[in-house]
């Protein structure tokens, strides 16, 4: 695997990893993931100790909001990218403490056949995990835990207190007009808000700090 560079976001435990293609007149092949490459990168500490014990696939239709999602015992990271469509991956702060708590960010995946690099976005435990799909898509996430029914829950992303204010506004304004008439489950759409989470005892499972965020 040829990791090309690594860049925070907004919210600076949320990472972009953008690795190389090896692109000829036939198409291109792509190692996604080598595990070593993972460990040994100079730049990719955050990922130390991680390791992915599931891979999920996810096709949904144009106009889909999923999320936001979020699970303990065990916690669950995920490593997310675009195989085709687009994706506008979002991103929520829960952990207790922290200085962008109840700050959400989003990030624009479009798949691109024709690039010479593709790349994922790492989203770690304590923050609440979502998508919006402006197009048919396919995307895969490898996740850092295994699924534990009855240890999850979710924020509304329609949730009216979260801060969007670091945010890209071209892409909360993408937000905004897909969610008026989102493909969404009831469930997803009910959610929790961020007062009603942070009332919750089960926030206190996220606590800046001690989620090994530092």
């Amino acid at each position: 695997m040829k990791i090309v560079d690594v860049k925070a976001l907004a919210i600076d435990a949320v990472q972009v990893v953008r690795f190389a293609r090896f692109c000829d007149h036939r198409g291109y092949f792509a190692e996604q993931y080598r595990r070593s490459d993972f460990r040994d990168h100079p730049e990719m500490g955050f990922m130390k100790g991680v390791e992915f014990l599931q891979c999920n696939e996810s096709f949904s239709r144009a106009g889909t909001v999923r999320g936001l999602h979020f699970q303990w015992n065990p916690y669950m990271g995920k490593l997310v990218r675009t195989i085709a469509g687009r994706m506008v991956d979002l991103v929520l702060d829960i952990r207790k403490g922290s200085p962008t708590y109840g700050k959400a960010i989003a990030y624009d995946m479009p798949a691109n056949r024709d690039g010479d690099t593709d790349e994922w976005i790492w989203v770690p435990p304590g923050f609440a995990h979502g998508n919006l799909f402006p197009e048919d898509s396919v995307i895969e996430y490898m996740c850092s835990g295994e699924y534990s029914p009855g240890c999850e829950a979710g924020i509304s992303p329609m949730a009216s207190d979260i801060d969007w204010s670091l945010c890209d506004p071209t892409l909360r304004k993408l937000f905004e007009e897909t969610a008026a008439k989102a493909i969404i489950t009831d469930k997803d759409r009910d959610g929790l808000s961020m007062e009603a989470w942070g009332s919750d005892e089960r926030s206190e499972n996220f606590i800046h700090g001690k989620l090994g965020d530092a």
